[in-house]
């Protein structure tokens, strides 16, 4: 789990290679918790919701969340082509995610399928 965790950082620019699921998904399922729980202490400290702002403290927390996403959106846009790659598929696959619905459920699927021996090593 660490260790997929401390992969997926080490490759935040790496859009070529390969990604197996636990490198996948184990990321993606700590970056919800911490992003809830970060979020739950900023609002609890503020006392009132990140999107506000009302003075140059919350414009500020406002910046450097919006830093925090951006990096946390290229790392994870990293990973999913990286996951792609290892179930031997285009990184241009990615752009199914974008049909409603039905994009979602097949890029949701193309995660879970399991690694074949690929062209991307």
């Amino acid at each position: 789990m660490i260790e997929s965790y401390k992969k997926f950082w080490d490759n935040i620019f790496n859009f070529s290679g390969v990604s197996g699921r636990a490198d996948y998904w184990w990321p993606i399922i700590i970056n919800y918790i911490l992003g809830g729980i970060i979020l739950a202490i900023i609002q609890a400290i503020t006392g009132h919701s990140i999107d506000s702002i009302y003075n140059f403290g919350d414009l500020t927390v406002a910046w450097g969340r919006n830093i925090v996403v951006l990096l946390v959106w290229i790392a994870t846009l990293s990973v999913k082509v990286r996951r792609l790659h290892d179930t031997d598929r285009s990184g241009w696959w990615i752009l199914i995610d974008l049909i409603p619905l039905i994009g979602t459920i097949w890029f949701f699927i193309l995660m879970v399928l399991p690694s074949k021996n690929s062209r991307w090593n």
